[in-house]
């Protein structure tokens, strides 16, 4: 998936003006390095506008829906997926963005196409997935999202993948291991130079922080794994809820629950934009050059909102995501993972046909890395409930089609 060829496009000419109000840090459509495949600009949107659109149109954008956050997707539809999870980070970022005068367009694709490479199972099924390719460069999600809008998505005549904007790719990929930054051209030159992403980029990625844990809260008191009196543990929870009781005395629990969640979005939401608003005035970058020449991001909370983040951290892996009941569920569906991705790689011809001539194709350029790749590209794109009923038609002698 290497980008060595990339040449910035420019971007056309729009019908309104860019919004006056970005800050001169900011990223713009008209300083934008542009897509990997020259193409005409739109008349109505703006490049990051269209990166959206593009996302909200993809299949693998419409498969969040069914694919898990903590729990798998079978065990009730009152919690959080994928694309729910995505559209909240969506809008707590394009908040902070206009707080901060940065591009909220971008925020938005940003925030939209993060979660698109994950596997279904959540965090279970990338480690299954991610063990299973251990001999053929492992499997990470933020590389696997890249690898959807640059090459797995089919949409257009003219290019493989979506062909978005440098800028909302660079915002997608968070996390690369420096052994595999080289392959990606100037996208992965920050992860070996230790520089930094745009803004955008920087405040959506703590947007994600601030939505999953404030919102894990939620589905796990909605779940009964959790209790009140146990969140009264963590201060983030604590100060809320101590507040909320204090002004809604016979406020029901349910209600009193989402009262306790807006506000401890709300408080670490605070705290980030006031943090960064004091880091920016301090650093003074002239533009978004001088963000990427940063050895530090400077979208960051304070060190008090970082240890009550970190606080609740802790508590959800101890006692939410470590709860035998979730447990149960993540060892069934990481066996789920392993067993699909042993008998596809043994015998392709379990594939479907258009996976399997993926499987060919891979196979004949890079060998048994190949092979194994478009194996993991076919299971990671499995929603929950597929790969659950996948499992049943491939090792259950009853399910025969």
């Amino acid at each position: 998936m290497s980008m060595r060829g990339e040449q910035p496009n420019p971007v056309s000419p729009r019908l309104r003006a860019e919004r006056p109000d970005l800050a001169p840090y900011a990223a713009r459509e008209s300083t934008s390095r542009g897509r990997v495949h020259d193409e005409p600009g739109s008349r109505f949107r703006g490049a990051f506008q269209r990166d959206r659109d593009r996302i909200v149109h993809s299949a693998a954008f419409r498969r969040l829906e069914y694919k898990t956050q903590v729990f798998v997707n079978h065990e009730g539809d009152m919690f959080r997926t994928r694309l729910t999870h995505s559209i909240e980070v969506a809008q707590i970022a394009r908040t902070l963005a206009r707080v901060l005068g940065l591009n909220e367009d971008l925020v938005e694709s940003i925030a939209l196409a993060h979660d698109l490479g994950h596997t279904p199972f959540g965090h279970a099924g990338q480690e299954a997935l991610d063990a299973c390719m251990r001999e053929h460069g492992g499997f990470e999600h933020n590389l696997q999202s890249l690898r959807i809008v640059d090459v797995l998505e089919e949409r257009y005549p003219r290019f493989p993948g979506l062909n978005l904007t440098f800028e909302t790719r660079e915002g997608i990929l968070k996390h690369c291991d420096v052994r595999l930054a080289p392959t990606l051209g100037d996208l992965g030159r920050r992860f070996l130079e230790g520089t930094q992403p745009s803004l955008e980029a920087q405040l959506t990625n703590l947007a994600d922080e601030i939505a999953y844990n404030s919102h894990d809260v939620d589905d796990g008191l909605r779940s009964g794994l959790l209790t009140i009196d146990d969140l009264m543990e963590v201060e983030l929870f604590r100060e809320p809820f101590q507040a909320a009781r204090s002004e809604w005395p016979e406020l029901p629990e349910r209600r009193l629950i989402h009262e306790v969640v807006r506000r401890m979005i709300d408080l670490q939401a605070t705290d980030l934009v006031e943090a960064t608003a004091r880091n920016l005035e301090s650093a003074h970058p002239a533009t978004l050059d001088t963000v990427r020449a940063s050895t530090e991001p400077l979208v960051r909370p304070t060190e008090a909102g970082r240890a009550r983040q970190g606080e609740l951290k802790r508590f959800l892996r101890q006692r939410l995501y470590r709860h035998h009941r979730v447990h149960r569920m993540t060892s069934k569906a990481a066996r789920v993972i392993r067993e699909l991705f042993q008998a596809f790689v043994g015998d392709p011809r379990l594939l479907p046909d258009e996976a399997r001539s993926r499987v060919r194709a891979l196979e004949a350029r890079d060998g048994a890395s190949g092979r194994a790749r478009a194996v993991a590209d076919y299971i990671a794109g499995m929603t929950d409930r597929y790969a659950i009923a996948e499992h049943a038609r491939v090792f259950d002698p009853v399910a025969l089609s």
